[in-house]
């Protein structure tokens, strides 16, 4: 084969892997507005009125016959998906690995969660169980495609280009979800000059995430490929499959090590991204403009963020830019113990802080740890990766509760989470990281 032939087969393989990568990247773009418009700003609150107009003269719903105060209903949705989630999860992950047939398995996840979105067109009245069931389809449905989808990571990209196409992706989300509140925004707070009422507004901004999360999907879809896989023993089902992914897991005791730091650190993130909310307006009397123009600020900012802590790993590696990020965090935490009431400019300088770190943290996480997982179990280990970041951060609510109840403190509360982020740092410090890439039979990159 001469000179030339070589060099325009690794052109054509280089080609193509470009291409699977910019399709991969637009299923960030289809699916993240759904957890910016829908699940962070307004499907809480608007099916939290919902429920209390079909609630008894003590506040309270009934499904299933349970007593369920109206504002616990939508939290407790949101626990049933992770739930539903968490026993779905590991099955689609060995099922991906098992028959190579991703493609169909992320189609039927994101489609399936897109129709529970669009559906929520149709919440209104006393109409909450309608709700409560599409949330808990969409939100176990994003849960179980975003396993398949990172499963390709390792597939599309050559160790050396991980970091850069991971970012990439989160930052394609984050744009994506900027760009439709804005919009969203725009026919919330000026739905008179559109002829419809704010409920009809929120249903509309709901429905249209569905509606997006659909059609951007044809993307990935159309340029990502399935990949043959070596034959691999029978499935098993239900709980046994999580076990036996655990089970296997425990051979690679690094890379559970590695999940162990992110399971810690990744629970302050998300408790930091679902009580900041509470912090503003409870304990700084903010209005909800100001948040959710903090919320507007933080996933433009995380943009930004993701491409640039990219580039930093590129020259410091993975492990330390996402080190780095770990104090970053901290001490965005402390600064926010010290935010003035009745302020909102410093309410945005922390939104600031926590959208520059808060999408590249997250990218080069899931770029790390597609480093660590054997070749031919990329979707079984990211089921567990999965839960690790949506079916695991109870502790940091708990903690952050915990502490507001004994202390009466929302800013006691807040920066108790600082611990999370020591633990963290401290637990990923202690991995070695090229030898756990080398355990899990993979080539460790110049530069990690």
């Amino acid at each position: 084969m001469g000179t030339d032939t070589v060099r325009a087969q690794v052109a054509d393989e280089a080609a193509g892997r470009r291409r699977e990568q910019r399709g991969w990247y637009f299923y960030d773009w289809a699916c993240s507005v759904y957890s910016t418009s829908v699940l962070t700003v307004f499907l809480g609150p608007y099916l939290t009125s919902v429920a209390r107009s079909a609630a008894d003269a003590d506040g309270f719903v009934h499904p299933l016959g349970i007593p369920v105060r109206v504002g616990s209903f939508f939290a407790y949705c949101v626990s049933a998906s992770v739930i539903v989630a968490i026993l779905v999860m590991p099955l689609a992950g060995a099922a991906a690995d098992r028959t190579g047939r991703k493609k169909r398995l992320l189609a039927a996840a994101a489609y399936t969660g897109a129709a529970a979105t669009t559906g929520l067109f149709f919440l209104d009245g006393h109409r909450y169980l309608l709700g409560g069931f599409l949330l808990i389809v969409a939100n176990a449905s994003v849960a179980v495609s975003m396993v398949v989808y990172n499963s390709y990571l390792p597939q599309i990209a050559p160790p050396e280009e991980r970091d850069a196409v991971s970012s990439r992706g989160w930052a394609f989300g984050y744009a994506a979800g900027s760009l439709v509140l804005i919009a969203n925004l725009v026919l919330f707070t000026a739905h008179g000059s559109f002829g419809v009422s704010e409920a009809t507004a929120v249903r509309i901004c709901l429905a249209s995430a569905g509606l997006w999360w659909g059609l951007f999907t044809l993307v990935p879809l159309r340029r990502l490929r399935d990949r043959r896989t070596a034959a691999v023993a029978p499935p098993v089902h239900g709980w046994r499959q999580l076990a036996a992914t655990v089970r296997d897991m425990r051979g690679k005791p690094l890379t559970l090590a590695f999940l162990l730091a992110y399971l810690v650190y990744n629970d302050g993130i998300q408790t930091v991204i679902s009580q900041a909310s509470v912090y503003g307006s409870e304990e700084l009397g903010l209005g909800q403009s100001t948040l959710i123009t903090a919320v507007l600020m933080v996933q433009v900012l995380a943009v930004a963020g993701a491409l640039g802590m990219g580039r930093l790993a590129r020259t410091y590696g993975a492990k330390r830019t996402i080190l780095g990020s770990l104090v970053a965090w901290t001490v965005t935490l402390a600064a926010g113990f010290f935010l003035p009431a009745g302020r909102p400019v410093w309410f945005f300088v922390l939104a600031a802080g926590i959208g520059l770190v808060l999408g590249g943290s997250q990218a080069l996480s899931r770029s790390l740890f597609s480093h660590l997982v054997p070749p031919g179990k990329e979707a079984e280990y990211f089921s567990a990766y999965e839960m690790s970041d949506r079916g695991m951060s109870w502790l940091g609510p708990l903690l952050f509760g915990v502490t507001y109840q004994l202390t009466g403190s929302y800013r006691d509360a807040i920066v108790s989470l600082v611990a999370f982020f020591v633990i963290g740092f401290v637990l990923l410090a202690r991995v070695p990281v090229g030898r756990a890439i080398r355990d899990a039979g993979n080539p460790v990159p110049d530069r990690i």
